[in-house]
């Protein structure tokens, strides 16, 4: 008997695991949401297309352009020095001038650490940032997963090819703005 003229109890649950399988988990259907095991996600967007990450973003590029100014103002000074220091050569005891070259060349050196001191602190302050953003965002990320019934989400970037309709960064980002919004209440969580 061919699988198409069976009929009663058996026929019937075959066919209806047959349709729910291929069916979208309910949820999915109604919200437009791509449907598979298999979705993708591009991190970077998701952090800086986010209400989070633009504040955050925002808030770093305020304080490089501050350390930018810093350091300009710094340069400027000594390279003022650099040049009186020069101008003094011709006159000045060269055991002197060789101990006043010494205390200059010092001082640039410990400028150019502070200053790399400060830029590193504004990666690590952007690093601190992204795991508490990541870290706040996983229950959302894992509704996703459950509304799409996705057993997986990869990153975007590590994936060889892929349709776009696996990608779901932009509703991830409108989730996440209406979860966590800009994360200010999160900021205990970033040591600056």
């Amino acid at each position: 008997m061919a699988l198409g003229r069976r009929s009663g109890p058996c026929a019937a649950l075959l066919l209806a695991v047959a349709l729910l399988a291929g069916a979208p988990p309910a949820g999915a259907q109604d919200t437009g949401l791509p449907t598979g095991q298999i979705l993708t996600i591009s991190a970077d967007r998701l952090f800086a297309e986010s209400d989070f990450g633009q504040r955050v973003l925002s808030e770093l590029e305020a304080e490089g352009i501050v350390l930018s100014a810093e350091n300009e103002r710094i340069i400027a000074e000594l390279s003022r020095e650099e040049e009186a220091l020069t101008q003094r050569r011709a006159e000045t005891d060269p055991e002197v001038f060789r101990t006043l070259a010494d205390a200059f060349d010092r001082k640039v050196e410990e400028h150019r650490v502070n200053q790399k001191a400060k830029l590193d602190a504004l990666t690590l302050n952007r690093e601190k940032a992204r795991a508490v953003f990541f870290e706040a965002v996983r229950p959302v990320l894992e509704t996703l997963m459950r509304d799409t019934g996705a057993g997986v989400i990869l990153e975007r970037s590590d994936v060889f090819l892929s349709a776009n309709a696996t990608d779901i960064t932009a509703n991830a980002i409108a989730r996440i703005n209406a979860t966590i919004g800009d994360g200010s209440d999160l900021e205990t969580q970033i040591e600056r």
